[in-house]
């Protein structure tokens, strides 16, 4: 087969796939996928849009399977891949395997906020509470203003006894989410 045929064949099905998914048939655009992959295993599309369905359908390890496929062939082609197999690793409970995703992609994108998240509730899942720290520092950097790195943070720093700086931040969170700060005072019984 010449290489326009290849390139035209490898674009119906991509269009048939999208297609199904639009008509929201999910199951369809499966088994596009897989004829897909069956012809260029290590599409990266394939892969990764297979993984979505997989995941969103509770096919969990068949997920995993797929987004472990997917950055084994393009180890270094998106933080997004890694962060999307760490976020099921995750929640899978292969928190060690989830972690050293998280880390790849935040190694590929340093800027990734919700990487720096995932790396740091994974960490204290691990019951690692100063690396812990780090990523979620490292997220309210990028998202100052988004609650949810600085609730994980003043909950991790009670954690490590350090009551004084779980105080600090519930009173920053006061400045512009004081109901994430009232539910904090409420569950640490610390005020600000």
């Amino acid at each position: 087969m010449s290489m326009n045929a290849a390139r035209f064949d490898y674009w119906r099905l991509k269009l048939r796939a999208i297609a199904w998914l639009v008509l929201n048939r999910h199951r369809a655009a499966e088994a596009v996928f897989d004829a897909m992959l069956s012809r260029w295993p290590d599409d990266a599309y394939a892969l990764a849009s297979r993984s979505h369905l997989r995941a969103q359908r509770g096919a969990r390890e068949a997920a995993i399977g797929d987004g472990q496929a997917l950055v084994a062939a393009h180890p270094q082609r998106s933080a997004r891949h890694w962060f999307n197999l760490a976020f099921m690793l995750e929640q899978a409970d292969r928190l060690d395997e989830a972690e050293k995703a998280f880390r790849q992609s935040v190694a590929l994108s340093p800027e990734l906020d919700r990487a720096w998240y995932g790396l740091g509730l994974t960490l204290i899942r691990l019951q690692r509470y100063d690396e812990a720290v780090v990523a979620l520092k490292r997220n309210t950097e990028l998202q100052p203003m988004s609650p949810y790195g600085w609730y994980q943070l003043a909950r991790v720093q009670v954690d490590r006894h350090d009551t004084e700086e779980a105080r600090r931040i519930i009173a920053h969170l006061k400045s512009f989410e004081p109901k994430v700060a009232a539910q904090l005072e409420r569950e640490t019984g610390l005020a600000a």
